[in-house]
């Protein structure tokens, strides 16, 4: 929970900014967030990628399973060839 005098006071400091200081507040803010941003190492985003790609294989392999065990039941039970 925030602390109201701290929170009473930044809402008197944006309201006295006005809207071109609010923007320039806000813009500031997001660059000192980028500038925490942790990027990942070369090896580890070539690990990152290796298991996205082995994890679409699998899941692509599996609905093809199931696709193959499906048409083999339509076919099955509707007499189809």
């Amino acid at each position: 929970m925030a602390d109201t005098s701290t929170a009473s006071a930044r809402d008197t400091e944006q309201s006295s900014k006005g809207f071109f200081g609010r923007i320039l507040l806000y813009i500031r803010q997001v660059l000192a967030e980028i500038r925490k941003v942790v990027r990942p190492t070369r090896d580890e985003l070539t690990q990152y990628t290796i298991v996205v790609l082995a994890f679409i294989v699998f899941i692509m392999l599996f609905v093809l399973g199931l696709d193959w065990v499906f048409s083999r039941a339509v076919s099955f039970v509707f007499g189809t060839s």
